[in-house]
Parts: structure tokens; sequence; C-alpha cells
């Protein structure tokens, strides 16, 4: 894949798979491409995992393309995964016990 890639012009290469740089002939072909090489933790299964995904691509890829713009040669970077407690995620208000402002107290 990634001497096809660098072949067919990408610069980049973004992917999930955790396990791919502890597996030799695939961290030859990655070092041999000349591309970089950015991952994305995804531990966690189903619609929640999906969405700690895409949540942590969209914030971390735009810091990490703008640091490989710069770059001298290859670099791997792994995107830190997002916290997907709900506590940390969410904030939940109950109207009838935390009245927010302009909240109308009558029907």
């Amino acid at each position: 894949m990634y001497p096809r890639a660098a072949a067919e012009g990408f610069h980049v290469v973004l992917t999930n798979d955790g396990r791919q740089m502890q597996r030799p002939r695939e961290v030859a072909a990655i070092a041999a491409s000349g591309l970089h090489r950015i991952e994305y933790p995804h531990k966690h299964p189903g619609l929640l995992g999906m969405g700690i995904a895409i949540a942590t691509v969209a914030a971390g890829l735009p810091s990490a393309l703008a640091l490989l713009a710069e770059a001298g040669g290859p670099r791997l970077i792994t995107l830190k995964g997002v916290d997907p407690t709900p506590a940390s995620r969410l904030r939940v208000t109950d109207p009838a016990v935390n009245l927010p402002k302009f909240w109308p107290t009558s029907p």
C-alpha cells in the first residue's frame, strides 16, 4: 500500500492499524516509501468507537498536517484519543433542579 500511495503522489497515510508498526515488513515498506504516517487510536467498539475515532481525527489532523508541512523528512504521528467518558464529553443540566437563565418558569 505505501509504495503505491507514494507512486501515486500521496504524502500522508492515515490509519487506525496500531499493530502495523510491530510488523517488520510493513515498517520497512513505510520507511522505504518516504511517506508520513498518521495513526489514530480506535479502542472502543460500535457507535461510541466510531465517534471517538472521528473526534480524534477531526481534532488532531489539522495540527498534524501543519507540522508535516514543515517536516524535512518522513514523520510518524500518533493522534491522542479524546476521553470517551461521559463526564468529560457531556454537561447535563436538569432545568427542574438548576434553572438556566431565561428558562421559562411556567408554561
